[in-house]
């Protein structure tokens, strides 16, 4: 199995909806794909064009959307109907989903009416429809498992807007950045470099902040905004790669130090009292492929001594609005609860172990540099087992001696500046503690 994309986007200079566009097009996304995806939701009305042009000296392509004569607003009630009859692949359709609903709580909360009736302006004209439905199919094509990305660069000054002249970063770039809760600078530019649909498009899509994790490259884009400005490339980048999985530079070792590592996340649920139990394995599964850290069961008791579950998500908070809607759409609840956390986690890092001929991935958290917990992952043992036609508890013994012994023969890392000795505690994984 080919290891998972990720992709990295540099917001230094802002981002737009046809930037982020442009960036996935010209890192390979096909372009047909991405206009049968627009023209399912908005048929006959949209014509989606490229081009290639220079910002600030550098290459890039500019995505262009031209519309038919459009309706001066619409609202999230009327664009989640355009999207859920339109003929798209589920996780387009999610994920574009899942942005318009950040858009329309961001909106909802700046102008105090309730989400269901806000009224999209410059978001929900067709263009933007269009940008959000092509950066989520191009997304889609590229087959980008997990995203980061620098935080967003917002601008100064003034602009204009459909109520009028708003100072910039407008009220619903920093509302979207406050329930997601990303980090934003203003920069050096006295100019709007943020708009709305492109916050949320990226705030929805990513699940960490920072500088470009350890990459194999295969792939870069570089999307043009409408402006070439004097001092700065006005471009989104983004770069395609695959986490390194047999070294140490793991995307679960991507801290900066070896001590314990503090993040917030958010813990979101429900009580469910009337769905078929079959149905759970998928909920979960569904949950996790949206970003949760982990998803789990409670069984409980409710009213009236019926027997439920309380379903549980642990999720960072960028993919809150995501797991939102898969619970009120997987399952029969008619709302969640949330409430945020405080999650620390070890340092961790992934490597490969040789078990009578099969490669097995082991999991290995440091505690300032020393090893404290081992633990195969449980896919390869039952991969190991099938393959080497033994039952799966020898298969696991073997996977654990191995682990241990790789784990024995570790040296602390030299970034946490210990000296060697023994490491302490005991040798065990406990998900728990830190999710996933």
């Amino acid at each position: 199995m080919s290891a998972p994309t990720h992709a990295w986007f540099d917001c230094s200079a802002g981002a737009a909806g046809d930037m982020l566009l442009g960036a996935l097009l010209d890192a390979g996304a096909s372009l047909t794909v991405v206009r049968e995806a627009v023209e399912a939701v908005a048929p006959g009305s949209v014509r989606l064009r490229v081009e290639s042009v220079r910002r600030c000296g550098f290459a890039a392509t500019k995505a262009h959307v031209d519309t038919v004569a459009d309706p001066p607003h619409r609202t999230w009630r009327s664009i989640r109907a355009l999207l859920t009859k339109a003929s798209l692949p589920e996780p387009v359709r999610d994920r574009a989903q899942s942005v318009f609903a950040s858009l329309a709580r961001a909106e909802a909360a700046v102008h105090g009416v309730a989400a269901e009736e806000v009224h999209f302006h410059e978001v929900g004209a067709l263009d933007a429809i269009a940008d959000v439905v092509g950066v989520c199919a191009a997304f889609h094509d590229l087959g980008i498992a997990t995203a980061t990305a620098t935080p967003l660069v917002l601008g100064s000054g003034r602009t204009r807007a459909a109520h009028g002249e708003l100072s910039v970063p407008a009220p619903a770039v920093l509302r979207l950045l406050a329930d997601h809760g990303a980090p934003a600078e203003s920069g050096r530019f006295p100019q709007e470099m943020c708009t709305p649909t492109g916050a949320a498009l990226v705030l929805s899509l990513c699940s960490a902040w920072g500088q470009m994790p350890s990459l194999h490259v295969r792939g870069t884009g570089t999307g043009a905004g409408t402006r070439d400005l004097p001092d700065v490339a006005n471009v989104v980048r983004v770069v395609l790669g695959t986490v390194p999985q047999d070294t140490k530079d793991t995307a679960d070792a991507t801290h900066a130090t070896h001590a314990m590592h503090a993040t917030a996340a958010v813990v979101v649920e429900a009580n469910v009292d009337d769905l078929d139990p079959r149905l759970w394995p998928q909920v979960l599964a569904r949950l996790l492929a949206l970003g949760a850290s982990d998803a789990w069961l409670t069984p409980i008791l409710m009213k009236k001594g019926r027997p439920a579950h309380t379903l549980s998500v642990l999720c960072p908070p960028a993919s809150l609005p995501a797991v939102r809607e898969s619970m009120v759409r997987e399952t029969s609840t008619i709302g969640t609860r949330e409430h945020p956390v405080g999650k620390t986690e070890l340092a961790r890092e992934t490597r490969k172990v040789d078990v009578d001929g099969v490669p097995v991935r082991v999991k290995i958290a440091r505690l300032r540099g020393h090893v404290v917990n081992v633990q195969p992952e449980y896919e390869d043992v039952a991969d190991a087992a099938q393959q080497l036609g033994v039952p799966l508890k020898t298969a696991l013994a073997r996977s654990i001696a191995a682990a241990e012994g790789l784990a024995s023969g570790l040296a602390p890392d030299p970034a946490s500046g210990l000296a060697s000795g023994p490491a302490t505690g005991p040798v065990q994984d406990d998900k728990r503690a830190a999710g996933r």
